[in-house]
């Protein structure tokens, strides 16, 4: 009985495990991909481009906020006074990703840049730029 106990436990810790590798392969590589993008219009290293990119009000709420949201998986303390500057402290219960800047994705991301602890970085952060 105890064998079958460990062999189940050890298996669930192994699909929790590629579980976790796969979301820290994919949130990399979306960071990557948003890097990219803001490099290629804005020049510069990732981190500039971005918050180039969430300053410049001629780009859509959706793009700015997936610049919030690399900016913080990113946790460069760079971002923290752009990040600041759009955070106004006001979580609405919903907000519409399209239609404007996220304030919960600017909490997160003012936390992270502030030296918040994020898990997935350590797998995928070293790859970017």
């Amino acid at each position: 009985m105890k064998q079958k106990i460990f062999f189940i436990l050890a298996i669930a810790f192994s699909i929790i495990l590629l579980f976790f590798v796969i979301t820290c392969t994919w949130i990399g590589y979306e960071v990557k991909d948003e890097c990219k993008q803001a490099k290629r219009q804005y020049g510069g290293d990732c981190v500039e481009a971005l918050i180039t990119l969430l300053d410049d009000e001629k780009n859509s709420p959706r793009s700015r906020n997936s610049a919030i949201w690399a900016l913080g998986q990113l946790g460069d303390k760079r971002a923290l006074p752009i990040l600041q500057k759009y955070y106004t402290g006001k979580i609405p219960n919903r907000e519409p990703f399209d239609k404007t800047i996220s304030q919960y994705e600017l909490k997160k991301a003012v936390n992270l840049a502030s030296g918040g602890y994020n898990m997935t970085a350590v797998f995928w952060r070293y790859n970017i730029d």
